[in-house]
């Protein structure tokens, strides 16, 4: 089912901070990037985006989901440097301090001390002022429409695109309150095609988390499935033990992240079934969980690795495009 797009406006928060200008590619030259979501797992397209630079692709507009809009909104305003300092310097019990926790309201998070952080250096940014179109995605809370913010306050527009359901506070612009993209649109290359953009490379962090979404038949029962059952004259008592002793508990948290995590995997195949990127990338950030954002080191790792690796495809559909 196709989901309403409502193009929306941010306000806009006034700074005296410069931002430093690049100059944008030609038109029709360059790869339109879709970011997709994954939380900590984000931190790749960090890595992604340097070795594009380092082989000098060019970048025409960056569609980004979540914490895809965060990277390729720092990114396009000149401040990866900043993003990728501040995500080395992470730590297990640092991240602390950057989470203002609320109980009785609609997330466990506020958010406002990340804000304050974004604010320190973008405060001024407006998305139609950067040098390359951006469109950070998000979901409208109440009618569940897919939410495209391509003009006003870059803060405000990337906030409201990793507005994690349940753990961050709702965002309010434009009169709407809005969650995280990843509800409706995980890996936003539809968003790129809508700008006519002749090649569109992927990243999605969920590809090899839940392998090729298998569908498997069993007995309801408790205990053990089929393939472990006790033999004849075994006792049902070990066969139950030897489960239990295997079995991972879930705890309420957990259970909301790998809730979340199904949900995008599978409307990631669903959409790219239907609208498929021309290159996908997945770097391999599996082990990495949703919460871990203190592992920026290895998550950027293998962002810069998937890309390099795809390098000499990647440079061959930019030449038999001629989008460099």
């Amino acid at each position: 089912m196709l989901q309403q797009v409502f193009r929306r406006t941010v306000p806009t928060i006034k700074s005296a901070e410069p931002r430093p200008t690049r100059r944008p590619p030609p038109p029709g030259r360059g790869v339109a990037l879709a970011l997709g979501g994954g939380a900590a797992r984000g931190w790749a397209h960090i890595g992604v985006l340097r070795a594009f630079d380092e082989h000098q692709i060019p970048i025409s507009m960056i569609a980004g989901t979540s914490i895809g809009a965060l990277v390729g909104g720092c990114y396009l305003a000149g401040r990866m440097n900043e993003l990728e300092a501040f995500a080395h310097s992470l730590t297990r019990t640092g991240m602390m301090r950057f989470l203002d926790f609320r109980w009785g309201g609609s997330g466990f998070i506020g958010g406002e001390r990340l804000h304050r952080r974004l604010i320190e250096h973008l405060a001024d940014v407006r998305i139609e002022d950067l040098d390359r179109p951006l469109v950070c995605v998000a979901t409208e809370a109440r009618s569940g429409h897919e939410v495209w913010l391509d003009q006003g306050s870059l803060v405000l527009a990337m906030r409201a695109s990793y507005a994690l359901p349940g753990i961050f506070q709702p965002v309010d612009c434009g009169g709407r309150q809005l969650f995280d993209g990843a509800l409706v649109n995980p890996v936003p290359v539809s968003v790129c095609r809508v700008y006519e953009a002749p090649l569109v490379v992927a990243v999605n962090l969920h590809y090899d988390l839940f392998g090729r979404a298998a569908v498997l038949r069993m007995r309801a029962g408790h205990g053990a499935s089929t393939e472990s059952e006790p033999q004849a004259g075994e006792p049902l008592l070990s066969g139950l033990q030897a489960v239990e002793t295997r079995r991972e508990k879930l705890g309420i948290a957990r259970s909301m992240v790998d809730a979340f995590n199904i949900i995008q995997d599978r409307i990631s195949r669903a959409r790219l079934a239907g609208d498929p990127p021309d290159l996908s990338l997945h770097p391999r950030v599996r082990d990495i969980g949703l919460s871990e954002f203190f592992r920026a080191k290895e998550s950027i790792r293998f962002g810069y690795e998937e890309a390099t690796r795809a390098m000499p495809e990647i440079r061959r559909l930019c030449e038999e495009l001629g989008t460099v």
